[in-house]
């Protein structure tokens, strides 16, 4: 599995997990992402269960298990938490902070050691060593009960299914012109995304934020100038109508 250091500032850093070379096919590409900071660590939307092993096997090359304190889940996809059964058996101390909405949804996926942390609709924020991040609404895009990660000081926004893209597991990770990646996020936005009035109201919040970085937990990540180019195609995109 591909791993990259993404910010690092005085106090914290991000890394980046995914495009791992042994995944079926058939399976979603994934991007999973580690907040570390201290003592503690934050692994975000971990993963399906298929991607457990080779995910587990590069984190430990950057942290002791241990450090692994906390788990988000923006949602309750398989590909997002289904893996939680095994980090349950791994990380029987640890935290789940997810939606509250899906708390008995997600716990199909196994959950009798690692505590679960339900998120409010209208978010909250979690300290992680030195670093406080903040859980954003993001309902409706695409699950009705939906949070992305905001770090003010590195200023990262991990954006769940927001500014995702379907290509090859082998593609760069990072976007490298915006227009050429439209072509890749479009259908997926139109059909994954229902709301109209939720996206807007997202991109507004969105506009208030700093955000270096947009981390979708599929497809590629975007940096500075493409943050608002984004959020300008975004907001003029007509979703919830991927049916022709």
């Amino acid at each position: 599995m591909k791993t990259q250091l993404l910010v690092e500032t005085p106090t914290h850093k991000w890394l980046y997990f995914g495009r791992d070379p042994e995944k079926n096919d058939k399976i979603i590409d994934t991007n999973q992402y580690l907040v570390q900071s201290g003592n503690q660590s934050l692994l975000m939307d971990p993963g399906g269960i298929e991607l457990f092993a080779p995910m587990l096997a590069s984190l430990v090359r950057h942290i002791p298990l241990e450090q692994l304190t906390y788990l988000f889940a923006s949602h309750q996809d398989p590909d997002i938490i289904s893996s939680l059964g095994l980090w349950d058996q791994t990380l029987p101390k640890a935290k789940l902070y997810a939606p509250w909405l899906w708390e008995g949804f997600i716990r199909h996926f196994g959950m009798n050691n690692i505590s679960y942390e339900p998120i409010k609709d209208k978010g909250g924020k979690l300290q992680v060593g030195d670093v406080e991040l903040q859980f954003i609404p993001a309902h409706y895009l695409h699950a009705s009960g939906n949070f992305h990660v905001y770090d003010p000081v590195a200023k990262v926004l991990m954006s769940g299914d927001v500014g995702a893209a379907l290509e090859p597991a082998e593609a760069d990770i990072f976007v490298d012109d915006f227009a050429s990646h439209i072509g890749k996020m479009e259908y997926f936005h139109r059909r994954w995304m229902p709301s109209n009035r939720a996206k807007s109201n997202w991109v507004a919040r969105m506009r208030d934020l700093d955000i270096q970085y947009m981390c979708p937990q599929h497809g590629r990540i975007f940096k500075g100038p493409q943050v608002k180019s984004f959020l300008d195609w975004f907001d003029s995109l007509d979703v919830g109508i991927g049916l022709d």
